[in-house]
């Protein structure tokens, strides 16, 4: 009888998460020297073999929905980014830079699920209970329903969860905690991919929300092997600039809900908090009558967000002009200062293009195409575009504007903050008309039409 063979130690780099069965200086997956480390090789068992109780499919008809049952914060910006509230059972990474501000928020989540639903267990790898306690009475958040736990053994955290069934579980951070049974050290590719499927299972078998805080690289990207976000049900990123006050928070994955939506929060004395009302927020320092400065409307999920695009086009000092985007694909940029050229004659082949969108918001859909090229227009024949003008548009290379989607949700979060004047593809104006009919809308159906529109004397 054949017997099957033992496989071999595996060696996987911490870095990238490259797996080799033999060792290497220098991985080719990510290029790291020295990052590959061993890995002993799990024991297995023929298909049928154990004593584990029989799995029985379930129809689909049949399967619990956990619809109704999802965890309700309180915290607005948290639940629209996770599409509702937490789902019992699930599994969440958050991710961000150091000093951004996840254990505040996570603590602050805590509070408000211990006020509302239950019971949080609280742990801590990186804090003593006395440590987490300062932090939780600076941002009062100290309540009995919150349990402080500071271990990092994973068999520890199993067994403490187990017996208190909480209703959320937060683990500050996946990094730091480790399984005796696994020879590595925490951190480690094998450490973090091992004890963060044990907290799987946690979640699954018991219906508890677990909450994992990760560690980033220089690279800004998640530390440790890829199939952690591949294991998790939602990857959430805490984004913003450490030493400015406004954060924003993402969904890049996310099987319960969108992975449209943000969720904007000020960090203040006392935490996050929440900004309910960010197109206003993101406009309140808008400076008025100056060129290169134009408003349009981006749509995050089902939220309309109104944002200033700035341009700033000046005579180049050198043989090649400049090309700079921030908040903007660059390629993006490079084809609309093309259609500019070409379509409407502008003369930019000697200027620097420098282009922001502000408040450090990503624009990725098109229907901001059009508040680009006015935006880079209007900074170049130094003409403002109104104080209270919204653009919204896509632009084809022939020079066509092309109609955007929801543009009446767009409109009416515009004319609520006191936008008078909007000008939109003619193909969305017909619709517009009968059912905004005491707004000034503007249509236009190519890129020259606009142009006279905003360089027409007033």
């Amino acid at each position: 009888m054949r017997t099957l063979a033992r496989p071999k130690n595996r060696y996987i780099c911490q870095e990238c998460g490259f797996e080799s069965w033999r060792w290497m200086g220098r991985c080719p997956g990510c290029d790291s020297w020295n990052s590959l480390v061993e890995e002993p090789a799990a024991s297995f068992a023929p298909i049928g073999a154990g004593d584990k109780k029989r799995a029985i499919p379930l129809p689909l008809t049949e399967a619990h929905c956990l619809e109704s049952a999802r965890l309700k914060t309180g915290l607005e910006e948290w639940d629209r980014v996770l599409g509702g509230g937490l789902v019992p059972g699930s599994l969440i990474l958050l991710g961000g830079a150091p000093g951004i501000g996840k254990s505040t928020l996570l603590l602050q989540v805590a509070k408000a699920l211990g006020q509302k639903t239950g019971k949080v267990l609280y742990v801590s790898g990186e804090e003593s209970c006395g440590q987490t306690r300062m932090r939780a009475e600076r941002l009062g958040c100290v309540l009995p329903s919150i349990y402080i736990l500071a271990e990092t053994s994973v068999e520890a955290i199993l067994a403490a969860a187990v017996e208190l069934q909480p209703v959320a579980v937060i683990i500050d951070s996946i990094q730091t905690v480790s399984l005796e049974e696994v020879q590595a050290a925490p951190g480690s590719v094998s450490q973090v991919r091992e004890s963060a499927s044990r907290f799987l299972r946690l979640a699954k078998d018991n219906g508890i929300a677990v909450v994992l805080i990760g560690h980033v690289t220089k690279d800004g990207f998640l530390a440790g092997p890829k199939v952690l976000e591949h294991l998790v049900d939602c990857v959430l990123y805490l984004e913003g600039e450490r030493h400015q006050s406004y954060r924003l928070l993402r969904a890049f994955k996310n099987r319960f809900g969108s992975t449209n939506e943000v969720g904007l929060f000020q960090m203040g004395g006392k935490g996050l908090e929440e900004v309910l009302n960010p197109s206003e927020w993101l406009l309140a320092e808008r400076p008025a009558g100056v060129s290169g400065s134009v408003v349009v409307s981006s749509l995050e999920g089902t939220r309309p967000l109104l944002l200033e695009i700035q341009a700033l086009a000046s005579r180049t000092a050198f043989g090649n002009p400049r090309r700079l985007a921030a908040g903007m694909d660059f390629n993006r940029l490079l084809l609309l200062v093309a259609v500019l050229e070409k379509r409407a004659g502008l003369p930019l082949g000697s200027y620097d293009i420098y282009l922001n969108v502000v408040g450090g918001v990503e624009i990725s859909e098109p229907a901001a195409d059009l508040g680009i090229c006015l935006a880079v227009a209007s900074s170049l024949k130094d003409v403002p575009v109104g104080d209270r003008t919204m653009v919204l548009g896509e632009v084809g290379l022939a020079g066509e504007v092309r109609g955007v989607t929801q543009p009446e949700r767009r409109i009416e979060e515009a004319a609520r903050l006191g936008f008078t004047s909007f000008i939109v593809p003619e193909t969305n104006k017909r619709y517009l008309q009968k059912n905004l009919p005491d707004l000034d809308i503007i249509g236009v159906s190519t890129l020259a039409e606009a142009l006279k529109i905003i360089f027409r004397p007033h």
